[in-house]
């Protein structure tokens, strides 16, 4: 498809749908975000919607400055997925027992673990690393000390919201009925907590009281704002990167433990809510993605769709004018308060059959109805990956 311009702005905002289609919300934030002094050029993808500060779906490049809306306050949240020796023949007809065994093994929702994960007793977990990560939590803002026990407890859980846990087909292809594991989570709630503190110290720096939107408050490189937020930054991302691989472990284990002869190949991760430092045109910029992966060429990514609609492992295909990114997903476009308001758990039944999978009031916000339709996302963004693999979930555990 290509991109289209967003008229209107200082810097470049590239367009990966109908800009016309876009939220006036969504539209505004975009058009504020490329008025910022800092800002090299922003990507949009089709996924786009209205978020906090910074638009859910967007991509900014920033010169010596970065603005911690643009990440989110779940920072470094992602996916991960592992393609087994399965297929769909080994799969028992009822699945029941398969989603009640991994939601006893993975807490969903606000639960916590008794105990601080033991790296050492999860099989398949990589095992390096672990002290150090756990030193410098020490190192971060101090106002989060009292958080640590919280933050051990709840490494290796879902949340809730739109994180999920997935038991997947593989359609279509030689692989065709192949069994995938994927799941979606962050960095729980240590990560909200210093990305809110440190949203809050932004919008009182001097350099941000003319912003049009006081939630895009930046740091400025070489000041210790920037540097405290960075440290706390690159930590709260490594935490949603290991809680990704306990829960991954331990869901392969689960698996093992239903069927033995099961063998795995590597996995897939990748985050979108996060920072990376990169280089486009010889200018070294602060590159955020906000609800957006990192597809650089031969980058593998994950995408998915909704609980009842299926999801697409990708290649990147390294496009500059999206910062060499794609879409994290479907995205919304609906409110969760209005979606409760349009649908009942008798639809939420209906556009999840043959899902093993909640279907009470309680996740009716994530209906798949509430989101944009997948397959169209993947078509607005042929430039930006190809399909290495499309999924359809047979097990969608949610908190």
């Amino acid at each position: 498809m290509g991109f289209t311009p967003l008229a209107g702005t200082r810097a470049p905002v590239r367009v990966w749908t109908d800009p016309y289609a876009i939220e006036e919300q969504a539209a505004r934030q975009l058009r504020n975000i490329g008025a910022l002094p800092w800002v090299q050029g922003v990507a949009v993808m089709p996924d786009v919607h209205f978020g906090k500060g910074a638009t859910v779906g967007s991509v900014i490049a920033m010169r010596q400055a970065v603005s911690p809306a643009a990440v989110g306050v779940d920072i470094g949240c992602g996916m991960s997925a592992v393609r087994t020796s399965l297929t769909a023949a080994d799969l028992p007809d009822d699945l029941a027992g398969l989603r009640t065994a991994i939601e006893a093994a993975i807490p969903v929702g606000f639960a916590m673990r008794d105990d601080a994960v033991d790296p050492r007793r999860i099989r398949g977990l990589e095992q390096r690393g672990w002290d150090d990560f756990w030193r410098r939590f020490a190192t971060l803002d101090r106002k989060v000390a009292q958080l640590e026990t919280r933050a051990q407890r709840q490494l290796g859980t879902l949340g809730g919201g739109n994180h999920f846990i997935e038991v997947c087909l593989e359609r279509g292809g030689p692989d065709d009925g192949r069994v995938w594991l994927m799941l979606h989570s962050g960095s729980r709630n240590i990560g909200k907590e210093l990305a809110e503190r440190h949203m809050a110290v932004a919008r009182g720096l001097p350099h941000n009281v003319d912003l049009p939107d006081r939630d895009l408050a930046v740091f400025l490189a070489g000041t210790p704002e920037m540097d405290a937020y960075r440290r706390d930054l690159w930590w709260a991302q490594e935490y949603a990167r290991r809680n990704r691989a306990v829960m991954l472990a331990l869901l392969c284990g689960v698996v093992r433990d239903e069927f033995p002869h099961v063998t795995y190949d590597e996995p897939i991760s990748c985050h979108h809510n996060y920072v990376a430092e990169e280089t486009y045109d010889g200018v070294e910029v602060l590159v955020t993605r906000k609800g957006a992966i990192r597809a650089g060429r031969g980058d593998l990514g994950i995408i998915p769709g909704s609980m009842g609609t299926g999801s697409y492992i990708v290649r990147g295909r390294g496009n500059p004018d999206a910062y060499c990114s794609a879409s994290h997903g479907a995205g919304r476009r609906m409110s969760r308060g209005q979606a409760k308001r349009t649908y009942s758990t008798a639809d939420l039944a209906q556009q999840t059959a043959g899902v093993e999978c909640r279907k009470d009031a309680g996740v009716v916000d994530e209906i798949p109805g509430a989101y944009k339709d997948i397959t169209q996302v993947m078509a607005q963004q042929e430039d930006l990956v190809e399909v290495v693999a499309h999924l359809k979930q047979v097990v969608c555990v949610k908190g």
